[in-house]
């Protein structure tokens, strides 16, 4: 199968690329990027010497690289992949967008967070949250690739919004991000002196990512919910740790709250349940897809508290973005993605 990456030189699309070399139903056949047009991928990422030599393209000619692919995987900005999205929305390609621009089923919502007139509303999109939206996923046209800081805290909390465990009026989350998940452009906050040897919270009350949380937890739970959501920077490159507060419900017991991460994610390959008491770390998911979420009972406060660690780059971008794409076109979803975590 033909694929093509428009924006191949940010992280999650080289990221991408590289997972999708080890991909055995899929040759890559067209790779963009407006600031390098004409570059050789493997002179921007030395890494992929001998592997990826090929010459970066200008996605000016979407509608060709569309025609010529099978998926179109895109991996810019937001704002920028829905005017592609219309030019390819009439070929036989199907788009999987890495950005923002296809997550919303209320575009006044993406444009009230993301102060950018949305050209595409009448797009028919999935989220692409692979665990909680496959059978949606299976049929998409377009799929909104989740965001990285969404999939851990919405994986953390599904089970508990599914079945009513929770006063979704006290959901608290608190995440914390590598520096990767920024991008690659040079911003004097993400400087090595800068970063180093400090931890700070940003975008306090006002974060992107609190609306697209929001919208996938009130549709798993039937009613809508309003939450606290606090990203942190973190000095490493790259993964997501959530840590993710709610109340229990009166008579709610921790084998109730066993039983509903068990039921919803027991067979799931790419979610590795580390069961209550558990703690997952940054470090044991590197490098690949998997999620590792666990859960602590606070009998004092009666609180759930709920772990969840992804690397940001994989399960929070190009790796999600493949098993969408292995879902859209009836693959085995470990294909390209079952690799053993990266460790130390």
């Amino acid at each position: 199968m033909k694929v093509s990456v428009i924006g191949a030189t940010g992280y999650a699309g080289a990221e991408l690329l590289a997972i999708l070399h080890r991909h055995r139903q899929v040759e890559v056949c067209h790779i963009t990027s407006e600031s390098h047009t004409g570059v050789k991928i493997s002179d921007l990422y030395p890494h992929f010497r001998g592997i990826y030599d090929m010459t970066l393209e200008s996605m000016k000619d979407s509608e060709s690289i569309g025609k010529d692919s099978d998926a179109v995987f895109i991996a810019l900005p937001h704002g920028h992949a829905m005017k592609v999205g219309k030019i390819l929305q009439d070929t036989d390609a199907k788009i999987i967008d890495l950005g923002a621009d296809y997550r919303f089923n209320d575009t006044s919502v993406y444009e009230k967070w993301y102060n950018v007139e949305h050209t595409h509303k009448d797009a028919k999109r999935v989220y692409g949250l692979a665990e909680l939206y496959r059978d949606k996923i299976k049929d998409a046209k377009i799929i909104g690739n989740a965001g990285c800081f969404t999939t851990a805290s919405i994986l953390a909390l599904a089970p508990l919004v599914k079945n009513h465990l929770v006063d979704i009026n006290t959901i608290i989350i608190d995440a914390k991000s590598g520096v990767s998940g920024a991008g690659r452009g040079a911003k004097q906050a993400n400087l090595l002196p800068e970063l180093y040897d400090s931890f700070k919270a940003y975008n306090v009350a006002h974060h992107r990512h609190t609306p697209e949380i929001e919208q996938a937890l009130s549709e798993i739970g039937g009613e809508n919910i309003t939450l606290n959501f606090t990203p942190h920077l973190v000095p490493m490159s790259r993964g997501i740790l959530a840590t993710c507060y709610a109340n229990l419900k009166e008579n709610v017991k921790p084998e109730d709250v066993d039983s509903a991460y068990q039921n919803l994610y027991g067979d799931e390959y790419f979610i590795r349940l580390l069961g209550r008491g558990g703690y997952p770390a940054t470090k044991d998911v590197r490098g690949s897809n998997y999620c590792d979420i666990a859960w602590h009972i606070d009998e004092r406060t009666n609180r759930v508290i709920a772990l969840s660690a992804i690397d940001n780059l994989v399960k929070g971008a190009a790796g999600q973005a493949v098993q969408n794409f292995n879902i859209a076109f009836g693959i085995d979803e470990k294909e390209g993605l079952d690799v053993v975590p990266m460790y130390p």
